[in-house]
């Protein structure tokens, strides 16, 4: 069940076929040289070697299946060398995304407890500083120049021989990993991922999209590169700051694609938010793309419309549904978005995400903002009634491994032994079987006669054409709890005075009363930049939004007493 023996078969089959490419920033997007000149690459061979070298360095230090290792390398080559020696050594890598910023990755390699870092000098240089909060990290290693910190670089592991070393044996239930989540919805969470998880990954995500060996993916979220290398596909790593995918430049994601002869393509909606204007701006093509996945978000219809429309006939992008712990759990194409539910959502319908992968369960159940211990406590709805979606399967996450109270407020057991993972979105199943998504379960916003629920509510307002994006929060200004909406115009409509910002609150309040869904709206405000999460820069940050809500509403009505 190691992921790291994929590697290593595809290894021994196709041993020359390359692995990774990975682009020289100042020379990468040079057109006049050669490939090989503007990227370092590796093959899968080496990939295997290198990987088993570094394993093998860290047996002799003393490192055994289950010992906590924090990985803090940037997405390179080098990351994803380190993760597959950390699954062949049966080390639990701790994987952290540094865009949460520093007090929160701090606070969750606290919570890890690693006994070891594997990163660059300023990591160590931090960890020293900090030695009090890591007093059992031992297993220290750095990638790069080592100073007066103690431990292994990376070039001294490498030399290590393998001649009696044996990748670790893992079973489905042993552990591999401990992924944090982003904190968007709340704070960040540890999730335990065992080697089955990831094994199971791999092959649904394989089966569903007919990804074969020797395809060449450009993976925007550097996770993605590890489950290409376990089927054997190219891994080429785009020139972009990973924590601002919105901020990319779209030559960056579009010149390697042409240059490469790309297959396929991950990235966030807002990636391809930015990348597909460009495409869509400058009549460019993609003809090599079989395949553009997108997660994170709900993905605009405009965004499938223009990519779709820059790829062949026969291909098509994908959105495939999840959250950090239980990924992927559903899957839906472009060609059925733009063809059949995109109208539908626009309405105020939800998004729909589509149907359920192979080996995954689903049910929509009452909501409940408590723990629910056994699944004979819960009440499952009918077809399109909304309530919050539960599923299991062998890709579902079994605990949180940093916070024993998430794991009781996200799980639920069955009397047969099946665990159950409740997904904090709420949404219905339609006829069909496909999930619609109505916003997150914390989001909803409960008045004394009803609730509302942020994607549909959102989706009228977006009708509108001021309206970019926006965002339902609940505010308590007397003793009733009311609904308000943020709104971010697009950039040219910005009011470009108090005037004009209050006669667009106006019109839009009264676009939003006309409608049933958001009748019941008491406040329209104006944000030039809504906040949004740090992984895909797709998820709209609301609660900070309700307390600045809040904040400018009565200051507002302050102002007018």
């Amino acid at each position: 069940m190691n992921v790291a023996q994929f590697l290593s078969e595809f290894a021994a089959d196709q041993p020359d076929q390359l692995s990774i490419a990975a682009p020289k920033p100042a020379v990468a997007h040079n057109r006049q040289m050669a490939l090989e000149q503007r990227y370092s690459t590796i093959t899968f061979s080496e990939l295997d070697d290198i990987s088993s070298r570094l394993a093998a360095g860290l047996t002799q230090m003393g490192v055994t299946p289950g010992t906590r290792l924090a990985l803090l390398v940037p997405p390179s080559i080098d990351f994803i060398t380190w993760v597959f020696a950390l699954l062949k050594s049966g080390a639990v890598s701790i994987l952290i995304d540094p865009g949460m910023g520093k007090d929160n990755l701090i606070n969750c390699l606290t919570k890890a407890e690693p006994a070891g870092f594997i990163g660059i000098p300023k990591v160590h240089a931090v960890r020293v500083l900090m030695k009090r909060r890591f007093s059992k990290a031992k297993y220290n290693v750095t990638i790069g120049r080592r100073w007066f910190w103690g431990g292994k670089t990376q070039k001294q592991l490498q030399n290590t021989s393998t001649q009696s070393f044996r990748t670790f044996q893992a079973d489905e239930s042993s552990p591999a990993s401990i992924i944090f989540t982003t904190g968007s919805t709340g704070p960040p969470k540890g999730v335990q991922y065992r080697h089955g998880n990831f094994v199971s990954q791999i092959q649904q995500l394989r089966d569903k999209y007919n990804i074969s060996p020797k395809e060449i993916d450009l993976p925007a979220f550097p996770l993605f590169g590890l489950f290409n290398a376990a089927m054997g596909v190219t891994t080429v790593l785009p020139d972009m700051d990973f924590t601002q995918p919105a901020s990319v430049d779209p030559e960056h994601i579009i010149i390697p694609i042409q240059d490469w002869q790309i297959t396929q393509s991950f990235g966030s909606p807002a990636l391809w938010e930015t990348v597909g204007k460009y495409l869509d701006e400058s009549q460019c093509k993609l003809p090599s793309l079989k395949r553009v996945l997108s997660a994170g978000a709900p993905v605009p219809p405009r965004v499938l419309q223009r990519v779709t429309e820059a790829i062949p006939e026969n291909a098509d992008m994908f959105t495939p549904y999840g959250a950090t712990e239980a990924l992927p759990v559903a899957s839906i194409s472009g060609e059925e978005v733009l063809n059949e539910t995109a109208s539908k959502s626009e309405s105020g319908q939800g998004t729909c995400v589509g149907s359920r992968f192979d080996g995954i369960q689903w049910k929509v159940i009452q909501i409940d903002d408590e723990a629910i211990e056994n699944m004979n406590d819960v009440t499952e709805l009918p077809p399109g009634e909304i309530g919050e979606l539960i599923v299991s399967g062998p890709v579902v996450t079994s605990h949180y491994a940093t916070d024993p109270h998430h794991t009781t407020m996200h799980k639920i057991k069955a009397e047969d032994g099946t665990l159950w993972h409740r997904m904090g979105d709420v949404g219905y199943l339609d006829q069909q079987e496909r999930f619609w998504f109505c916003g997150r379960k914390g989001h909803r916003v409960r008045l004394p006669e009803k609730t509302l629920f942020t994607i549909p509510c959102e989706a009228i307002m977006n009708r509108h054409p001021t309206v970019y994006r926006s965002a339902l929060v609940s505010v308590n200004l007397s003793e009733d709890v009311e609904a308000a909406i943020i709104i971010q115009p697009w950039q040219d409509s910005m009011p470009q005075s108090p005037q004009e910002e209050s006669r667009l609150r106006d019109e839009l309040l009264t676009h939003a009363t006309a409608h049933e869904i958001t009748a019941d709206v008491k406040h329209i405000l104006v944000h030039p930049d809504l906040p949004v999460d740090i992984r895909h820069n797709s998820k709209i940050f609301r609660e900070k939004l309700a307390p600045w809500a809040q904040s400018q509403l009565r200051a507002e009505a302050e102002s007018k007493s």
